[in-house]
């Protein structure tokens, strides 16, 4: 890859990396799920399967095949469509075909579809939330470095790391709900069917998830421009009396916006898995929610396309974190 030099070239390096990633990720859940000891026929049609729907299952996986030959019956249907109730390639299941849901008949695609804008809704509200009240955090406590505000926000955000994300929803739903009725109990409306009664929906759940990432950013933001407030362009800005409001905004918190950039992408990945909890205690119907269902039931086809799912959303934020951290800071591409 020498030949493929500059900003380019790095992201089509890291673009490779992230399809060859893409690939293990499905070998490992196609092992683990498929290549199990016991009758894997039984465990994915599930407890409730009759002989004649287990013998179906068995057929449908090709377990009389080799293990690479019914591999590759595996990534066909997440690449070209499959029908799983026939093992034919059909047109109205289009790539990509996670298989059929053995408790609800349902397409596994269609489900999975059906659940993740809730997911995404939570998610993207929650990271402008955390985003905002992350780096202003920060900003304020490097600003204040050494008085009574930055000991009082960096306790602030020590316990916002240690509080489990159930802990902070329970006190905001006891508080804000129960005690001061300022908002209803959280029920997830339609952004297309009401958009203020979404964000109103959804304003609990953001705040309970951005409070705990928020804790992160606010640290890394602080560290950052602590860093760069401690160079020596820094002091020439100083002995030039250039004012400090000027430098903290146009030259310290341009510093650290690189860190910030990379761990919000990789916190935008896992939080789009992580946000079971949250999904739970709200009430949200979203993947999280329904991947605690599909264990709970042992649906392993709705497992395996939500694991699959959530993993293909970690790997491409954090190949979005590596080209974000690149643009804004040319260095890691020079390296």
């Amino acid at each position: 890859m020498s030949g493929f030099g500059g900003l380019p070239g790095f992201v089509l390096r890291r673009g490779i990396g992230t399809v060859l990633t893409l690939f293990a990720i499905s070998v490992i859940v196609y092992v683990v799920f498929y290549v199990t000891p016991g009758d894997v026929a039984q465990i994915t049609c599930g407890p409730r399967c009759s002989p004649a729907q287990v013998h179906q299952v068995a057929e449908q996986l090709r377990l009389d095949e080799p293990l690479h030959v019914r591999y590759w019956h595996f990534i066909e249907g997440l690449v070209v469509g499959q029908d799983y109730s026939t093992g034919t390639s059909v047109e109205h299941c289009r790539a990509p075909c996670l298989g059929l849901s053995y408790q609800s008949d349902q397409q596994v695609t269609g489900l999975i579809l059906a659940k993740l804008p809730v997911s995404l809704s939570l998610v993207f509200g929650a990271m402008v939330l955390w985003l905002i009240l992350g780096i202003g955090t920060g900003v304020l406590s490097a600003w204040r470095r050494g008085r009574l505000t930055e000991r009082l926000l960096t306790a602030l955000t020590l316990a916002g790391t240690a509080t489990p994300v159930f802990v902070i929803g329970l006190i905001l739903m006891i508080v804000v709900c129960g005690e001061l009725q300022l908002l209803p109990f959280p029920q997830y409306v339609n952004l297309t069917d009401d958009p203020e009664q979404w964000a109103w929906n959804l304003l609990l759940p953001w705040l309970s998830l951005a409070l705990i990432e928020a804790a992160s950013f606010a640290r890394l933001t602080r560290s950052s421009m602590l860093e760069t407030l401690a160079e020596d362009h820094i002091r020439t800005f100083r002995a030039y009396g250039v004012g400090e409001r000027s430098i903290i905004g146009r030259h310290a918190l341009r510093g650290a916006f690189a860190p910030v950039i990379a761990l919000n992408a990789n916190n935008f990945g896992s939080a789009v898995g992580g946000a079971v909890l949250t999904e739970t205690l709200f009430g949200l119907p979203g993947i999280g929610q329904e991947l605690v269902h599909a264990v709970n039931v042992v649906d392993l086809p709705v497992v395996v396309g939500m694991v699959l799912v959530i993993g293909f959303f970690v790997v491409l934020a954090n190949a979005v974190a590596d080209v974000l951290y690149a643009v804004a800071d040319r260095r890691v591409v020079l390296s």
